[in-house]
């Protein structure tokens, strides 16, 4: 097993697919054993021909050229299904990563980066079985060549051998000057992906400002370091080349001379002369696989990259089920900070009665959306624990809390092939929504007049509904609601309607949900006079905590509604 991490991911994945492996090592086993036989074939063949022998040497170089081509085409078969293995391992692995992150550290990658790394850094990872086999292959057929070259006549492989300290310096510095340029190529491949997926977000605002040229600007801005890290590569890519082309010819000629040399003498015959031609071109194998060098640097480089992400810790979910209960909510001590260490919610304490509803307000920055994250199990406290019904919700097994806990977010991204399947995501198929239950969230969430007016109902497909903000707010509503969940977290999921349907919205939150318990952050006055009891925070802390008419005569408390 390799020391270096990188290499051991490497490692990991060209095993993926070990029945594919070891086919594609016999056939390039196969297909080297008849590349080295091929020569000495037709050098018995020209030197049957010339003394008017048999025919079996022909024969034999036409059954050594089609075992080589089967070889060959059996090969490419192999390398195929090892590098799809390998690729679709690493994706599945880091889309399993990544979903089991949690909130922050999620934000440690852009979109765009992650985009690339999952589509080109897993796919130059995941082909690192098959080029091994490639290199190991050439290097085989090198020194098979040289042996042969030994046999044919001891001068021919000592003329040959001169041109080795040449060749291993020319990788050692193919290597050396590729390795650099290839991870600062790739990191800078991942950070022009992520503005451009920021800027493509971002298009309309882009336009509706006339900062379509300064965004351009900014999204290309990596450019210039990415042109100048491609040219490195293919500079070391280019002098490989140029001197590897001639490097061949300068050994060809020197070799060649020798076993000219050796006919002459009466030491070879004239098919040794063909045959020392052959094993020479076979002996530069490894060299013309130099190219090869920079896509196993790649794959390095890559993996380097995969493993940035693999590294980050995931949440630790338990191992208890779900507890009996009707959803209490117990904070002790909860304390959360951010990226720059900056406080978002400072030694909460906190108890949220079962079936209440709890309107969380206060200023924007406060931690409002901390705090739903953190009671939802979507972010883990710094410090400080958070308990449903008794239990700590990181005790709890991850697979079963969407069955506990429910959310809608102010910004809903819709899953799903159809409407029904939007609605119902992330339901078990044994669990999932009737289609009444499915139609009776939709219609408390508001949605059902929009479900209405699609040609196919229910059964239209997701990506064919073009939604305002307020009507995907009311489906994501509709999801949380069809879950029937102990406990449903709103985090400003209703601050894109109309105050009429937020009214509704509300009454179908505080009225139509018996049992629940709500936790609902909002900026609308109207939504915490309605709730059981408000959560006011200012600056992460817990300024009041009381039913809303207690805390309306606090002036402070009434501006957050900016009222006087």
């Amino acid at each position: 097993m390799p020391a270096n991490r990188a290499d051991r991911l490497l490692w990991r994945t060209a095993c993926r697919s070990p029945g594919w492996l070891v086919s594609l090592g016999g056939v390039s086993v196969v297909g080297a054993v008849a590349a080295l036989l091929l020569p000495d074939a037709v050098a018995r063949a020209v030197d049957a021909a010339l003394a008017v022998g048999d025919a079996a040497a022909a024969w034999s170089t036409l059954v050594l050229a089609v075992l080589l081509v089967a070889a060959d085409g059996v090969g490419e078969l192999a390398q195929a299904h090892c590098a799809a293995s390998g690729t679709a391992w690493l994706r599945r692995r880091l889309t399993r990563h990544l979903m089991a992150l949690e909130m922050r550290e999620h934000r440690r990658f852009a979109p765009g980066d992650m985009v690339s790394r999952l589509s080109g850094d897993a796919a130059e990872a995941g082909g690192v079985g098959p080029l091994c086999v490639q290199l190991l292959t050439a290097l085989v057929v090198s020194l098979g060549a040289v042996v042969a070259l030994a046999l044919l006549d001891w001068w021919l492989a000592v003329v040959f051998l001169v041109s080795v300290p040449v060749a291993l310096r020319l990788a050692g510095t193919h290597l050396r000057r590729t390795n650099d340029d290839v991870a600062a190529y790739q990191r800078l491949s991942g950070e022009l992906s992520a503005r451009l997926l920021d800027a493509v977000r971002g298009v309309r605002t882009i336009e509706a400002a006339g900062a379509v040229e300064r965004e351009v600007g900014r999204v290309l801005r990596p450019l210039p370091a990415l042109a100048e890290a491609g040219r490195g590569m293919w500079r070391s890519q280019a002098v490989l080349v140029w001197r590897a082309g001639l490097l061949l010819p300068a050994v060809e000629v020197a070799v060649l001379t020798t076993a000219g040399m050796g006919v002459s003498s009466g030491r070879m015959s004239v098919g040794d002369l063909v045959a020392a031609a052959g094993y020479v071109a076979l002996g530069m194998t490894a060299i013309r696989y130099g190219p090869h060098l920079t896509r196993l640097a790649r794959a390095r480089a890559a993996a380097a990259r995969l493993l940035a992400v693999l590294d980050v810790p995931t949440r630790a979910g338990g191992g208890r089920p779900a507890p009996p209960g009707a959803g209490r909510i117990v904070l002790c001590g909860v304390s959360v900070h951010g990226e720059r260490g900056e406080p978002l919610l400072s030694s909460v304490d906190l108890v949220v009665p079962e079936g209440a509803m709890v309107a969380v307000v206060g200023r924007s920055g406060s931690g409002k959306s901390t705090l739903a994250a953190v009671v939802a199990g979507l972010l883990e406290p710094d410090r400080g624990q958070v308990l449903l019904d008794g239990v700590p919700l990181r005790d709890l097994r991850s697979d079963g809390m969407g069955a506990l806990v429910a959310c809608a977010f102010e910004r809903p991204t819709l899953l799903g092939a159809t409407v029904a399947d939007a609605i119902a995501y992330g339901c078990d198929v044994s669990s999932r929504p009737s289609p009444e239950a499915l139609r009776s969230a939709a219609a408390a969430a508001q949605v059902d007049d929009v479900i209405a007016r699609l040609p196919r109902g229910m059964d239209t497909p997701m990506d064919a509904v073009p939604l305002s903000g307020g009507e995907a707010q009311r489906f994501g509503l509709a999801r949380a609601l069809a879950r029937e969940a102990r406990v449903l977290v709103l985090d400003d999921a209703m601050s894109s309607v109309d105050a009429a349907t937020e009214a509704r919205l509300t009454h179908a939150v505080t009225s139509s949900l018996p049992g629940r318990t709500r936790v609902v952050v909002t900026h609308r006055l109207t939504t915490a006079a309605r709730a059981d009891l408000v959560l006011w925070l200012d600056g992460g802390r817990v300024r009041g905590y009381a039913p809303h008419h207690d805390l309306w005569c606090e002036p402070d408390y009434r501006s957050v509604f900016a009222v006087p």
